[in-house]
């Protein structure tokens, strides 16, 4: 029971600390006009050339990000994203774009006065996020890693206790209960891959959980980052693929009338070598995305419902509350389901893609 509400009173303080970004755009946008819900969520959940922190009093906090481009007349450039002055500014000739078609992101203007995009190469919030996620993943493993050679070197056989204990209880858990099931005899082989992928994938589910800095970045809830994720498995798949994988692609054991003169069923196979990591890639990045914005979204009622009365906006604000908490409590869930899903799903093609001869498995 306690640590029940040791998570509850951790979910509602994350709610609170995510009300005040939220409550900045919000009052930026009905000091002017009515609420943008669609723009607001869209804000948030995207990649930026800062990190926004919060706004006291009307004045934004957000921690500069590096900017590096290359002009076409300028060549390249690199300065801070500060002098952008949160977008309001230029600076030598390159500014953040309002228009639809670039909006947000950094354009100049050719010789005929159109905005085009130079060579972009900055280091973004998503970008920021996921060196330092990288950073704290590497750090964590080998901290495990050391305590385990200093007790080899002593030739100490105690068990591990506190965090590396539960930290070998996790990897454990991983490797012997997906990644060994599912790839087969060779999993020592794509372990190391599986695992990396696994723990990369849940410890930025749950930094995207936190909206306090250096947490709240959409990383896995962009469609870039879960593309080259879901590539990387499709190499390992295909490269590492036996020769009996791919005549079951392009000659599979069906009626010949399903083969030539119409390659039907070789089409259909061949299909699904790409189909299987793009269901990967969207999978991840539709569901992660999904909870990041209904959290918001259930935030956004507290400033809607302001011109409907005291009564209402307070009732409603408190139903935003309750249901945001939720819905945190969801996201820690899905954090690690997603995680497990898509190591799953990655350790079970590659397993396929290691299928044998009928002959051999018969004997």
């Amino acid at each position: 029971m306690n640590y029940i509400k040791n998570i509850i009173v951790c979910m509602c303080l994350l709610v609170f600390c995510s009300v005040p970004q939220v409550m900045a755009g919000g009052n930026a946008a009905s000091g002017e006009s009515e609420l943008d819900v669609k723009e607001l969520i869209l804000e948030h959940i995207g990649d930026a050339y800062e990190w926004h922190i919060t706004t006291l009093n009307g004045k934004h906090i957000s921690v500069p990000l590096p900017v590096i481009v290359k002009g076409e007349n300028s060549g390249w450039n690199i300065f801070l994203s500060s002098h952008f002055h949160h977008g309001t500014e230029a600076h030598k000739g390159f500014y953040i774009s309002q228009e639809e078609k670039y909006k947000g992101k950094i354009v100049e203007k050719n010789s005929a006065g159109e905005e085009v995009r130079p060579w972009d190469i900055s280091i973004t919030k998503n970008v920021a996020s996921l060196l330092m996620a990288s950073v704290l993943l590497v750090i964590i493993v080998l901290s495990v890693a050391r305590w385990y050679k200093k007790r080899a070197a002593k030739g100490e056989m105690e068990a591990p206790k506190g965090f590396v204990g539960f930290m070998e209880m996790f990897i454990m858990n991983v490797n012997d209960d997906i990644i060994k099931p599912c790839v087969g005899k060779d999993y020592k082989r794509f372990a190391p891959y599986l695992l990396t992928a696994f723990f990369f994938i849940f410890l930025n589910n749950l930094l995207g959980l936190i909206p306090l800095f250096p947490g709240g970045a959409n990383l896995t809830g962009n469609i870039a980052v879960t593309f080259v994720l879901a590539l990387f498995t499709f190499i390992i798949v295909n490269v590492s693929g036996t020769k009996e994988y791919w005549k079951e692609i392009f000659w599979p054991e069906v009626p010949t009338w399903l083969k030539v003169p119409l390659p039907i069923m070789p089409v259909i196979e061949l299909v699904g070598v790409f189909t299987k990591p793009f269901a990967l890639m969207i999978r991840l990045f539709a569901n992660i995305l999904a909870g990041h914005s209904i959290v918001l979204g259930l935030t956004c009622l507290i400033f809607v419902t302001v011109g409907l009365g005291t009564a209402i906006n307070y009732s409603m604000s408190f139903v935003s509350v309750l249901l945001s908490i939720f819905i945190n409590l969801v996201e820690l869930l899905v954090a690690y389901i997603q995680a497990y899903v898509f190591t799953m799903l990655s350790a079970v093609f590659i397993g396929l893609a290691r299928v044998e001869p009928h002959h051999s498995k018969e004997h």
